[in-house]
This record gives structure tokens, sequence and C-alpha cells, in this order.
């Protein structure tokens, strides 16, 4: 008879491994490889220098992880593009230069510091419609004036219902380039990698008119699982308390 503890046994070893294993994005390498070099250099001069140069090193590793994520599948489903913190939930009008109407929507605004993922995900299911790069400025991303004057990349899906959903990547006070996968006219899938940004950023997504966020400011995301909207939901936009 199979012992049940020994199943148990590789069960847990696949855990810690899945969790200490964590895939690194390939637009890391680069860096993590300029880490690990200065890394050898300073040691060479100092222990306790190369030392520090290890645990930076490790840490950009850290940064540009790139775990699997479980996303939602339903149609009409709005998830997260990002790991982070909800900053804001407010009324704005999108980026000018994406082909829509010069009318507020609801915007929810997620913030990422140096320790999250920085992957950001598709939100919805759809077609790139539209996808527009603006160099910036490099203020506080959780401000809200960093939407219109920081460095952005702005894109517009349109979804199989008929409105568009926009996500636009925000540099931030650290981060100083954006990185993005997909071009106009290609098919996304929610929850897909779309794109990147070093180092601690922020990314805004704009609903469709009339249709309400199921996030709420200090909430926390995690991209391409959480859903923070439903294009066929009829319940009004919720409340949260911190308890």
């Amino acid at each position: 008879m199979r012992d049940p503890r020994g199943g148990q046994r590789r069960q847990a070893i696949e855990k810690l491994l899945n969790t200490i294993l964590i895939p690194v994005n390939r637009a890391g390498w680069p860096f993590i490889a300029g880490f690990a070099v200065a890394a050898l250099l300073l040691w060479t001069f100092s222990g306790f220098l190369g030392f520090l140069g290890l645990i930076a090193t490790l840490w950009c590793v850290w940064f540009f992880r790139d775990p699997e994520r479980m996303t939602p599948v339903r149609r009409g489903l709005v998830v997260s593009a990002a790991d982070g913190v909800v900053c804001a939930v407010t009324q704005a009008i999108p980026p000018a230069d994406l082909g829509l109407p010069d009318q507020p929507l609801t915007r929810i605004s997620v913030f990422l510091d140096i320790f999250d993922v920085h992957v950001n995900r598709v939100p919805i299911d759809g077609i790139v419609r539209a996808v527009r790069y603006r160099p910036g400025t490099f203020i506080n991303a959780s401000l809200d004036k960093a939407s219109e004057d920081n460095e952005r990349n702005a894109v517009r899906i349109e979804t199989p219902e008929g409105p568009s959903i926009v996500v636009v990547q925000i540099a931030g006070l650290i981060a100083r380039r954006i990185k993005s996968w997909i071009s106009e006219g290609d098919a996304v899938l929610a929850g897909a990698r779309f794109g990147l940004i070093r180092f601690g950023s922020r990314v805004d997504v704009y609903l469709p008119d009339g249709v309400a966020p199921l996030v709420a400011p200090g909430q926390r995301c995690i991209a391409g699982e959480t859903v923070i909207a439903d294009l066929r939901a009829q319940e009004p936009a919720r409340a949260a308390e911190r308890r």
C-alpha cells in the first residue's frame, strides 16, 4: 500500500520549489547580468561591498519575477492590469489620442512599489485598436497629475461586447522605461502579458461609460486575477473599510 505521507511530502516540496523558483521575465536578464558583474567587481575591492552587490543582484532577480496567474475567463470580466494597491478610483478623461469621445470615464489607478511584480497583463479579451506612447516627466506616480505629465503608454482594447477598455502604463519617480509587446490589430486575451515598467510605477484602467468599479481605494490587486469590473454587472460601485 502506498504511504500517503510520501505524496504529501512530494506536494510540500513541489509547493516550496514553485514558491522559490519563480520564473524571471526575459526583459530582466540584461539588468540581472549587469548587477551580477557589478557585484563581482565590488568583491575584488571589498567583501562587504561584494555582499551588498549580491543582495542587490538577488533583489533584481526578485523584481523581474514573472509568476503564472489564474485568470477568470468569463466574458465581460475586467481583471487588474497590474499588481499593487488601488490608489484612486475617480472620473477622468482618457488620453485624447486614442480616438475616444472627450468625456470622463471611471478610472481605476493601481500603484506599484518596487517590491510588486511589474509585468503588466491585459485586462479583458478584445482587439487592440490603438497604442500610443508619449514621453514625459517622472514625478511620483501616486499623484493624480502623473496621468497627464509622466511618460506613458496608452492602449485601447475593443471588447467583443462593443465598448472599449483603456489601459495606460505610467512611469513613476524611479521608473525610466516602459515596455509594451502588443501592437494595433492584435487579438489579446485577458490575463496575457503585454508589457512591463521599471522600477516603480502606476497603471490606469478606464472603464466604459456606465460600468461600475468592483474595487475600492486601498485594496490590493493581483494582475490577471483580481476582478476590478464586470461589463455585465448591474450592481453599484463597491465601498470598502479597513478592518
